[in-house]
């Protein structure tokens, strides 16, 4: 079942990028440098800011400019559903 869910996870990648605004912690462990535990700062760090821009997720810590760069074509900022 995890390796139907992880197809699943990856033909997502080929066909659109990642909302980091709204996106599930498998959704984000898809993106190239996001494991288990960066996957759950993402998700606590939106529960208090949205993210307006891919930069802004640089606010998350563990997560610069070199991690911006390498994956911005992978993410998108969609709406925000925290307020």
């Amino acid at each position: 079942m995890k390796i139907l869910a992880m197809l699943a996870i990856s033909a997502g990648l080929l066909f659109g990028a990642v909302d980091i605004n709204n996106a599930t912690k498998d959704q984000l462990m898809s993106i190239k440098g996001v494991g288990d535990k960066k996957a759950d700062a993402i998700i606590e760090y939106r529960k208090g800011h949205c993210f307006k821009k891919v930069e802004d997720i640089t606010g998350v810590k563990g997560l610069g400019d070199k991690f911006v760069e390498k994956n911005k074509k992978d993410l998108t900022v969609g709406k925000c559903n925290n307020k």
